[in-house]
């Protein structure tokens, strides 16, 4: 994946040629023989849908607490864990334990299209029996309250805090700590982008002002879901505008490059201050197109098992719990989401540029009717079985 460097961002002037090319070069023209080039943030975002961002202001210490807190708390019993399930709220603060969400993919059939396009070797693992994910996950709300009523009450619901002392006390204070990082560098990112898709610097992080942002680890317990090829998080896209990643202990992460339909094992570099950011649903709604959704799927592969024998040996007191390092960036739910006209016509220019150098697109045309960012989510939910 490419790698966008936070730090020429924070360091220098909007105006300087390093920032500028950091984040603007997105192939403006989309000629053919410019199709899809990747050396910044818009173009990454185009090409891939997905990204590697360095941060220096990000501490891998605070991963580590982060990780280590929520292998503690998804190692309690099941009946401690249901007491912070909120289903009444489509699940959007607390809890959802295993075997609850399923992969909107299973059913739907532009989704199934896109799989059916894909070279069989480079294919998912096949999710049609539909059955729900066997991953758990939490949702630590990270937003600013609106000054305004929201149409959307259930969306931006008070926080749970787990009631067992020994997560309790350490709770917020990790939470918010490992969360900030990930809200301020992908509030950062949002900048770059809009910068380089020609945009006001501050067009995404104002449209996001007060979404209801969520620090959303997924836990999936190794100890039950450990044999290779295992579906832990089936093949699906995002709801929300920008998903962040820090490292997770175990990989596992597959995702579909859009200029290419290979499957891509997300690898971070051995070392270093680096995050990964991927593409949402509200992103590509929002672009109308030119930014599509990235496809992804987490899955147990071999280098998981590796990470389950090493992680084993080194650490053998330590719950056998793959956490995924997530945050879930939104746009307002009050937004009113429909296309950016600038990037809906350039969307129409890639898609033509692809057909020219014979790189049809995976998806074919969608229509992106105009509603609000709330409602977007709550028919999002209504596909992986979270909301009535």
């Amino acid at each position: 994946l490419p790698v966008v460097d936070l730090d020429v961002f924070l360091s220098q002037s909007a105006e300087s040629e390093a920032v500028v090319q950091e984040c603007k070069k997105a192939c403006a023209h989309m000629h053919s023989d410019c199709y899809f080039k990747t050396n910044n943030a818009a173009d990454a975002l185009i090409t891939y849908g997905a990204l590697l961002l360095h941060d220096s202001r990000v501490s891998e210490e605070d991963n580590s607490a982060f990780l280590d807190l929520l292998e503690d708390y998804f190692s309690q019993p099941e009946p401690e864990l249901r007491k912070d399930e909120r289903p009444e709220l489509g699940y959007q603060v607390g809890v959802t334990l295993e075997n609850t969400e399923k992969p909107k993919c299973a059913v739907d059939e532009p989704c199934l299209n896109v799989i059916a396009r894909l070279d069989p070797e480079e294919r998912p693992l096949d999710i049609t029996g539909h059955q729900p994910d066997p991953k758990c996950r939490f949702f630590w709300k990270m937003s600013e309250k609106p000054p305004y009523e929201t149409q959307f009450p259930a969306l931006n619901a008070q926080n749970v805090v787990p009631q067992a002392q020994f997560i309790r006390e350490r709770w917020e204070p990790t939470m918010e700590k490992w969360g900030k990082s990930m809200k301020d560098a992908v509030e950062n990112l949002c900048e770059m982008a809009a910068i380089g898709l020609g945009l006001p610097r501050e067009t995404f992080k104002e449209a996001g002002k007060y979404g209801p942002h969520l620090l959303a680890p997924t836990a999936s317990d190794l100890r039950k879901y450990n044999e290779k090829n295992t579906i832990l998080a089936g093949f699906h896209t995002d709801l929300n505008f920008l998903t962040i990643h820090g490292r997770s202990r175990y990989p596992g992460l597959h995702i579909w490059a859009r200029n290419t339909g290979k499957r891509i094992p997300v690898q971070f570099p051995p070392t270093g201050r680096y995050l990964l950011v991927q593409a949402g649903k509200q992103l590509e709604h929002l672009s109308g197109g030119l930014v599509k959704a990235g496809y992804h799927e987490v899955v147990v592969n071999s280098s998981t098992v590796q990470a389950i024998e090493r992680r084993s040996k080194k650490s053998p007191d330590r719950p056998l719990i793959r956490i995924s390092s997530t945050f879930f960036w939104h746009l307002s739910s009050d937004y009113d989401l429909s296309p950016i006209s600038s990037l809906a016509s350039r969307a129409r220019s890639v898609r033509a540029a692809a057909l020219r150098v014979g790189v049809p697109e995976q998806e074919a045309d969608t229509i992106y009717a105009p509603m609000k960012v709330g409602q977007q989510v709550q028919n999002e939910l209504r596909h992986i079985a979270l909301m009535a």
